[in-house]
């Protein structure tokens, strides 16, 4: 069948661009061909320094045709319904055919030519592209991301015959803008296409282009006896420059190394985009560079080198006047500055938030074995750098630096925590161990989250603008990784910000009406030291106006938002979701208790004895829930030795008081893996009562005590886990 190649030619696309550009090309295109009848074998699409490419094999030569019948309204329906009907099939009221009082349309179509079909979809597509920006130019009204040049459009060898603002459809493309031929190149279809493009130095695949660049990079590096600094990143950006990429070995003034690698590595990606090299013999990196040239040089790139190493050394001059002068400042200073920031509107400064998060690291860090005066003054320094020169050049650098200004001064723990009170920022970063490190991070995390929830700025389907589900990630790997006893319902939770004196004056926010909000935050809280500022303040002491935050009651949004969050970090991890309703419906709300409880759940439930007992206690459940509907279940002791009492009866009930015994026990010293065995016993009695005895007896003694044995049942496996929130 034949094949489908399309060319749009441009100047040159910025490289975040090109990614998003081939599948927006590729959704576009495919979704109009889909709503024509179409089909295919296969559509790829390519991205590149100047052409999106799309190519289509096995598509038909033309639409299918279209015979249907379609129902309309009602003859007697109102007018407008039937102008909709006909304007949607086209036809006339006289051809129309009333059955039973409806009207039904006959719609006959000749399939159209596929070539057709696919002009019209091009100029659509080119019309409406979704590029982030876009640019106009000339006198004419098309946007694309920048000028069109060309567009190539071939349908079973032949052009496709159409136009757009002047730039007419062709077989003609270009190759490489310095190395190639300078001339057009005649086009067949994707074949030679692709084969004229790489005789003429253009690598059409992006996977091709990054093969190539680690390949050579790491080439040139090997011969100096060098390693490459891996950075996929800069990876992705530098194959969206080059159509024909060329990795160059340059050199690095030795004097920068005295530099923090982290800053001259910056320097290199952000405004040069080079690679870094470092020794394999020496710790740190080493003085030189890799540049990616979309160019073969004559000399062997000696003078793209040499000219790139220059441009380099001013970079690095600029970093260290960034460096040095930041030394000479301070955190003081810093400090002084976050004054004057705004963090958000309605939750005050940077200078106030640093001082919630000293606050509540101090209240964390016996929580997780750390100096609570150490935790306070870590904290106090973490966003200090925020307002340093060198993080105001390099954002990215943000708590880095901080730990490098602080390390000589305040010693490796402080600086330590500062340099990754960040951490984790993504499911692939690391996690933090240090007590002193993970008091902070957390604290961070938890005056993002709860002060962002306060005003009610929560996550909204897809939008998350302060990325609060990375921070609750974040908060619950951490409580994970570290073993922390965090309660869901803790108190640092649900009084908001108020967690401790000093913090009370960092919530200020001066309404004008001091008496309202006394009173207010009285009605609210009853610890005795806010009532004793509250009544010095009404008293006619300082002036205090708490933050409305305060105001509000534990925030079961956030909880929920955070029980939301752990049932996506288990489910990475091969948990199932409802498993932790299951546990969290117990009222536990201690997450590394929450967590135990849902892998050993998960554990039990994977095995054939889980698997059965759980159908056993939905049984057991869905009789005990028929029997309430009827009147009151009868509760109380089960007997034994009964007359003509069953030898399964009599088993259960002595299976289910032992069970209940091992499972306090085991719940008792937290090892729910022996609760789960406990209950891992009860499986055969189960199996064997419901096999042989029959729960509503005609007896009513019999009766009411099976109905107290299964509420046993449920009772002693619903001191592990609410089974009934169990799915499957």
């Amino acid at each position: 069948m034949p094949q489908l190649l399309l060319e749009i030619f441009s100047e040159e696309i910025p490289a975040r661009m090109q990614a998003g550009g081939a599948r927006d090309l590729e959704r576009l295109v495919g979704d109009r061909l889909k709503a024509e009848g179409l089909t295919w074998d296969a559509l790829t699409t390519f991205a590149g320094p100047r052409r999106l490419t799309l190519v289509i094999e096995g598509l038909p030569a033309a639409t299918p045709d279209r015979d249907e019948e379609l129902k309309g309204p009602k003859a007697s329906a109102p007018p407008q319904a039937l102008e909709g009907f006909l304007r949607k099939t086209g036809l006339t009221r006289e051809q129309l055919e009333e059955r039973d009082g409806v009207l039904y349309a006959r719609v006959q179509e000749t399939g159209r030519a596929t070539t057709e079909v696919v002009a019209e979809t091009v100029d659509a597509v080119v019309r409406a592209f979704p590029w982030p920006k876009s640019m106009r130019w000339g006198s004419g009204t098309l946007r694309w991301v920048r000028p069109i040049k060309r567009i190539l459009c071939l349908f079973d060898g032949k052009v496709v015959p159409f136009a757009i603002d002047g730039i007419e459809a062709h077989d003609i493309t270009e190759g490489h803008r310095f190395l190639g031929t300078g001339r057009g190149l005649k086009i067949r279809d994707f074949a030679d296409y692709r084969r004229q493009l790489q005789d003429n130095f253009v690598m059409l695949d992006v996977a091709d282009r990054k093969l190539r660049i680690l390949e050579q990079a790491k080439a040139v590096c090997a011969d100096k006896g060098l390693a490459l600094v891996d950075d996929d990143g800069l990876l992705d950006e530098v194959a969206g420059l080059a159509e024909w990429p060329t990795p160059i070995l340059g050199d690095m003034d030795p004097q920068f190394l005295d530099l923090p690698p982290e800053v001259v590595r910056l320097s290199m990606k952000v405004h040069q985009k080079y690679f870094a090299v470092r020794d394999p013999a020496k710790d740190g990196l080493a003085p030189h560079f890799v540049v990616v040239a979309n160019v073969e040089a004559t000399d062997g790139g000696k003078a793209l080198a040499a000219g790139n190493s220059r441009v380099l050394s001013a970079r690095l001059n600029d970093a260290r006047f960034f460096w040095d002068e930041d030394r000479k400042v301070g955190f003081d200073s810093w400090r002084e500055k976050l004054k004057g920031v705004t963090f958000h509107a309605k939750l005050g400064t940077l200078a106030e938030r640093v001082d919630r998060i000293a606050a509540l690291a101090r209240e964390i860090a016996p929580l997780v074995g750390a100096d609570p005066e150490e935790a306070a003054l870590a904290a106090r320094l973490a966003k200090a750098d925020l307002a340093s020169g060198m993080v105001g050049e390099f954002p990215e650098l943000q708590g880095v630096m901080g730990g490098y200004y602080a390390r000589a001064e305040h010693g490796d723990a402080i600086a330590d925590a500062i340099r990754d009170h960040y951490k984790p920022q993504g499911p692939g970063d690391t996690v933090p161990t240090a007590p002193l490190t993970v008091a902070v991070a957390l604290a961070d995390k938890l005056d993002t989250l709860v002060g962002f929830f306060a005003i009610d700025e929560k996550p909204t389907g897809s939008k998350d603008p302060f990325a609060l589900r990375r921070a609750a990630l974040g908060f619950l790997r951490l409580v994970l990784s570290s073993n922390v006893r965090f309660s869901l319902n803790h108190r640092l939770m649900a009084h908001g910000y108020r967690v401790e004196r000093d913090a009370v004056s960092h919530l200020v926010e001066n309404d004008g009406d001091n008496q309202r909000t006394i009173e207010s935050a009285q009605s609210k809280f009853t610890d005795d030291w806010t009532n004793r500022m509250l009544a010095a303040a009404q008293a006619g002491g300082p002036r205090l106006t708490i933050h409305r935050a305060l105001f509000e009651p534990a925030q079961p949004d956030l909880v929920e938002f955070f029980l939301d969050r752990l049932k996506v970090l288990l489910r990475d991890q091969g948990q199932r979701h409802d498993l932790v309703d299951a546990v969290f419906a117990l009222g536990d709300d201690d997450l590394v208790r929450i967590v135990r409880r849902v892998e050993a759940l998960g554990a039990f439930l994977a095995t054939d004895d889980g698997a059965n007992l759980l159908a056993g206690y939905k049984r057991a459940s869905n009789i005990l829930k028929a029997e309430a509907k009827k009147g009151d279940v009868p509760m109380g002791m089960v007997q034994t030795g009964l007359p003509n009492q069953p030898d399964e009866e009599t088993t259960l009930a002595f299976a289910v008081g032992a069970a209940g015994t091992a499972v306090d026990a085991a719940l008792q010293t937290e090892d729910f893996a022996a609760a789960m065995t406990a209950l891992s016993k009860l499986r055969s009695p189960v199996d064997a009562f419901f096999d042989k005895v029959m729960v509503n007896s005609d007896v009513p003694a019999e009766r009411d005590n099976r109905l107290k044995l299964l509420g046993q049942v449920r009772d002693v496996m619903g001191r592990v886990a609410d089974f009934g929130q169990v799915t499957g």
